[in-house]
């Protein structure tokens, strides 16, 4: 294999891409700079074409038991996806931490190699590929590609050393989230508003642990996660409910607003942005991660025919022009998801008008 591809990041996306690129002929190595994998389950499933893209590397299977899921929501507005001609169920109840324990397994029989502990520092593009500068467990080192791909999230070193904007809307809106155990609570999977513009969720996730999400309309824009205790949360949960889950034992914790931005550029020469370092979102029914494997599937072949030489001129460049606009659609929809689900009773008549049209086929 020839010399191909940096991909920094090994979550879901970063992993899919390797995968991808090596599937289609080209030598690939991932960057990490987390040691270990974080655990975390963030976002729960995916969406039907994701699934799709998984099936077709034989890879769903490879998840266990899942859920399919025909009743869906937008911003808390039911639907049934069951009415359509044809299926677009989605996977539910599915962490993403399975997910990328599942692409890092199939990437080892692959012989594709994910270097933890290695952070990427800095790259200069030379006549004939990349040099990326790393931070790794023995010290500082450069390596030598012809791509540099950026997986690395919404706070991306990539896009950031790239020079490439990521314009967006400010937060308004902050949540909590938690995971628990310890408690027994009534399920909320889509979410359960209340007056004031509140809205509690509560997702059960198997074996006596529990997702809670809250929007107190009281919380700061931007709430601090690394700062983020158990006990505000459990207060909050209590303020708003009026049940107590000061007992329970949290296993993850996270606060977030609900900013949206999107990469200006998803290319800079040899550089490429996918997943959530080009199109960042608030935690909605998995749309980031979801949007994020499709970047991967629609790039990896395309840098492997890259490399290997067989690739028509202009062809890297559809990267952009195809998923480009996938990220503005994705961006409007998350805002209007957004407003029904986080708004107060001013958007009451939307999502009664919305409840209404959805109940046609028609419509749907």
């Amino acid at each position: 294999m020839k010399k191909g591809v940096i991909v920094a990041g090994a979550g879901p996306v970063g992993l899919m891409l390797a995968g991808e690129i090596h599937l289609g002929g080209a030598d690939v190595v991932v960057y990490d700079k987390l040691t270990t994998r974080t655990g975390e389950s963030r976002a729960l499933g995916f969406n039907r074409r994701a699934a799709e893209s998984l099936d077709q590397r034989g890879l769903l299977s490879r998840l266990g038991d899942y859920v399919w899921g025909p009743m869906g929501h937008f911003g808390g507005v039911r639907f049934d996806l069951g009415m359509l001609d044809d299926d677009h169920s989605g996977v539910l109840g599915l962490s993403q931490a399975k997910t990328e324990e599942m692409l890092e397994g199939w990437l080892g029989e692959l012989g594709v190699p994910v270097r933890r502990g290695y952070e990427v520092t800095g790259f200069r593009e030379t006549p004939h590929g990349i040099a990326v500068s790393f931070d790794g467990p023995d010290g500082p080192g450069e390596d030598t590609a012809s791509y540099l791909v950026g997986c690395d999230g919404g706070r991306s070193t990539i896009r950031k050393l790239a020079g490439i904007d990521f314009p967006g809307s400010a937060s308004t809106r902050g949540m909590y989230t938690a995971e628990i155990t310890g408690v027994t609570l009534r399920p909320r999977p889509i979410g359960e508003r209340l007056p004031g513009g509140n809205m509690v969720l509560c997702t059960p996730l198997g074996e006596g642990r529990y997702r809670v999400v809250i929007h107190d309309a009281s919380l700061p824009p931007h709430p601090d996660s690394e700062a983020l205790t158990f006990r505000q949360v459990a207060d909050a949960w209590q303020r708003l409910t009026g049940e107590s889950i000061h007992h329970a034992q949290a296993h993850w914790l996270w606060a977030c607003g609900n900013a949206a931005s999107l990469a200006a550029e998803y290319r800079r020469g040899r550089v490429f942005l996918a997943g959530d370092a080009a199109h960042e979102i608030p935690p909605l029914a998995a749309w980031g991660l979801s949007a994020g494997l499709q970047d991967a599937v629609n790039l990896g072949w395309k840098l492997a025919a890259t490399v290997n030489g067989w690739a028509p001129d202009g062809l890297l460049d559809t990267y952009h022009t195809e998923r480009h606009p996938i990220g503005r659609q994705l961006i409007r929809n998350v805002k209007a998801a957004s407003l029904l689900y986080l708004g107060g009773e001013e958007m009451d008549p939307v999502r009664s008008v919305m409840s209404e049209l959805v109940a046609y086929k028609d419509a749907a």
